[in-house]
Formats: C-alpha cells, structure tokens, sequence
C-alpha cells in the first residue's frame, strides 16, 4: 500500500510492558519481542493509522466529516443517501464501515447482527506525561478484576486505559460525565496511579468508554449495500486482530468489486473468503478476559508469577520450538487473492 514508512515513522517507541504492584515494583517484565504478548514489533496510534490512510487518500477519495446517514433507499441501479447536515445524494453502493456501534448497520440490516458482550468494561483515554512514564508500558492489576494500563505515545503524552470485568450494564450509552462517574467510584480505592489519572478525567477530551463486544452477522451484505470491519465482524480488542481484520477485509472487499462486474458476485465471493478467517479470529482463547482480570490478591500473584515464566530465557528457548514462526505455510489463516488491475488473473500470499 506504500504505507509502511510512515506506519515505522509513528512508532510509539513502546519498549514492553511491565507489571507492577500498587507500589510500582515490576512483578513480571515483558520485553518487546521476546513473547508472543505484549508489546507487539510496531505499535501504533490508531489515530495516527487512520491519519496516514486519509493523508495517502485524500487526493482521490471526497470525505465528508461532522456528518452521519441517517436515511437509505435502494433503487435498481443506485442507493439513494440523505444525510444529517446534507442534501440527498445517490451512490453505486454504500459499505458501511462506521464501527462496532455502526448506525448504518441499523438502517441497512435492521436487528439482524448482533453484539455480543464478553463481560469487560474499557475506557481509553490520554493524560499528561507524568515523572513515573517512561518508554515502558505498565499494567497494574487491583482486587475486584479491575486493570489499569499506562502506555506511551509518541507526543508526549500518555495514553490510558481502565478495564474492569461486568456484565452488560448499558453504560456505554450514557453520557461521558455520567461514565467518568461510573470511572471515579469503581477505581477510587486502587492506589498506585489511579488518584493522578482519575484527576485528570474532567479535563481529558477524548475519552471512550465502551463494552468489550462482538459483531455477530449472518451476512455481510443485502442489495447495493455490505459492511466491513468493526461494523461487520468485530473480533474485540482481545483479539488484538481488529485492524487487521478491518484492512484485510478492505482489501478483499475492493479486490472483488473490482474484478467482479456483478457487485452481488463480489459480495458473495468477499464474504466466502473473509468468512472463516473471521470465524476463526472471533474465537478467544480461554479464559479471556477474566484470565487478565483476577478478582483476588491469590489471583494477581498467581497471574504475575506465570508472566513472570513466560518471560524467563529458558521457557522462550523452548516456546521457539514450537512457535508459529516454525509452522508450515498451510498453516496460515488466509490466503490474500493478489487483484491485477488490467489482467483478470490471480495468484495468492499468505496472511
């Protein structure tokens, strides 16, 4: 896609992560690349991501911000779109892509997909760079399944997220200041960075606050419309494959369209792809989230003391042996069809 300098320059600079105690003494330290979690090879700001894809786009592509659809209809040969702020318009096609709360999967599908919660809590927000940040990431775990993550960004500032296990409650339909409440009463009495990060709540303007969820679609398209991403097939945050879904899904989606005169043979071959890789994907190993999450002070030395192993010299000389580095390429979850733009040929390469 060209992208990939770019994608290096935003680097945060994360060196791994470490957790710590409500002290801040390291219990168990995970450098970058010396396990299968953590700290991934590239870490980069999901801002940042879409700031370089609309940066290498914008020449060619209209976008429209501050606005949402509101209303579709579907002809023969076209959709017509009124939007909130806009007059009519109509479109070959619509492909929702608006995220895992997507309202234009409400108007296109009505009820059909669902959400599915997996019994956590998140909240991302950034912070001022304190003395104690450093270009290290720090996950402390409090009693009660509550887990705040401190990271570093590349503006100086520090990126912030507080989890904690509970069943579906609707708060990620309240206003922000009622969930900065909601914030502020469940992590008050966890000590360690919790009293410095809480104060900063009222001033932070970006803060998200959402249920940890999946998409659940029987199909991914219906007449002139589809979706992709999120707004299809959301795997969670846990999965941490939730952008490379989105691009591979993309990827696919466009291939087909532009190979296939049909666009409903392009949807059908898109969705016969993606499908089992998705499928796959959406699987969360066992455990998840409560694993990360333990209620007691018993768990957390427990949860410590096995990231502590994994991390050790001796348990990564024999995880190598049997990494996915070691596996056979039919081992891949999905072949990516290569789209040729003049020849309708097609060879393939693993994902």
């Amino acid at each position: 896609m060209g992208i990939e300098d770019d994608i290096r320059a935003a680097n945060t600079g994360e060196l791994g992560v470490r957790f710590v105690d409500e002290n801040d003494i390291t219990k168990a330290n995970l450098p970058k690349g010396e396990s299968d979690i953590g700290t991934s090879e590239l870490e980069i700001l999901r801002g940042d991501l879409a700031k370089i894809l609309y940066d290498h786009t914008k020449k060619d592509v209209e976008y429209i911000f501050g606005d949402q659809i509101i209303s579709l209809k579907e002809h023969d040969i076209s959709v017509s779109v009124i939007f909130q702020h806009g007059a009519e318009r109509s479109f070959d096609l619509v492909i929702a892509a608006d995220g895992i709360r997507s309202k234009t999967r409400t108007l296109i599908f009505g009820d059909e997909p669902f959400v599915r919660s997996v019994g956590l809590y998140i909240a991302y927000l950034t912070v001022p760079r304190a003395a104690t940040d450093s270009a290290w990431a720090r996950w402390y775990n409090a009693p009660g399944s509550r887990v705040i993550f401190i990271r570093p960004d590349n503006e100086g500032t520090t990126r912030v997220s507080f989890s904690f296990l509970s069943p579906p409650k609707g708060y990620e339909r309240l206003p922000v200041d009622e969930q900065k409440v909601i914030l502020k009463k469940t992590f008050a009495d966890v000590g360690w960075e919790a009293p410095r990060i809480l104060a900063e709540l009222d001033n932070t303007k970006d803060m998200y606050f959402d249920a940890i969820s999946q998409v659940i679609a029987p199909r991914w398209s219906i007449g002139r419309c589809a979706m992709v991403g999120d707004a299809a097939f959301c795997p969670s945050p846990l999965s941490g494959m939730g952008a490379s879904l989105s691009i591979v899904g993309a990827y696919i989606l466009a291939g087909e369209l532009s190979r296939n005169p049909d666009h409903q043979q392009a949807f059908a071959a898109y969705e016969s792809l993606m499908r089992p890789f998705v499928n796959q994907v959406q699987k969360l190993p066992p455990g998840v989230p409560w694993i990360a999450h333990p209620k007691t002070k018993l768990g957390i030395s427990l949860l410590n003391t096995f990231l502590t192993l994994i991390s050790s010299p001796v348990v990564q000389k024999l995880s190598n042996l049997f990494s996915s580095k070691n596996k056979p390429a039919e081992d891949d979850k999905i072949t990516l069809p290569a789209y040729e733009k003049e020849e309708n040929t097609t060879s393939t390469r693993p994902m």
